[in-house]
């Protein structure tokens, strides 16, 4: 296993529609362990694909932060079957640093996928786990959390992003 380098927002791949997984092999269980790997390091609660590189439909979400492994969920090709409610919480990405907004997201989804031996799974998750699936699965459709904000917050963030690049260079 190894820790990946985590796409910053700006980076093309953030912004790209990632592929569905044709089957669940060697390389696929690689990438699926090294983005736990590396949400744990970072640390975060979840982590999609693209924001370590990989164009493919994978995402990992651990509440626990590595405490739980009951908590760890790893998905690959995974879709929203179903949502309910509405919840307006405090969102970061670890994809746009320094960040964290407030999201209108479903309080409640059910999401299916595979799991890593390829086996059909299917995830009800409530409050902050639906949360995190959305926004992970965002992610694999080329969308970051910044996108679903007004047009005034979205200027505000790329000022700031903007004003932070330039200190870094």
């Amino acid at each position: 296993m190894a820790i990946r380098e985590i796409r910053i927002i700006g980076d093309p791949v953030l912004t790209r529609k990632a592929e569905p997984v044709a089957a669940v092999d060697e390389a696929i269980v690689r990438l699926a362990r090294d983005m736990v790997e590396t949400v744990h390091a970072a640390p975060g609660l979840g982590l999609a694909a693209p924001q370590v590189g990989v164009g493919k439909r994978v995402i990992v979400v651990d509440l626990s932060v590595g405490e739980d492994e009951s908590q760890l969920h790893v998905l690959v090709n995974p879709e929203i079957t179903a949502s309910e409610g509405e919840a307006v919480c405090e969102e970061g990405c670890l994809s746009v640093p320094d960040i964290r907004e407030k999201v209108v997201r479903p309080f409640r989804v059910k999401v299916r996928g595979l799991d890593l031996e390829g086996r059909p799974v299917e995830i009800e998750g409530e409050d902050l786990l639906a949360r995190a699936l959305c926004h992970e699965i965002d992610h694999l459709d080329g969308i970051l959390f910044v996108e679903k904000l007004s047009p005034l917050k979205r200027a505000i963030i790329r000022k700031k992003l903007r004003k932070s690049a330039a200190g870094k260079a």
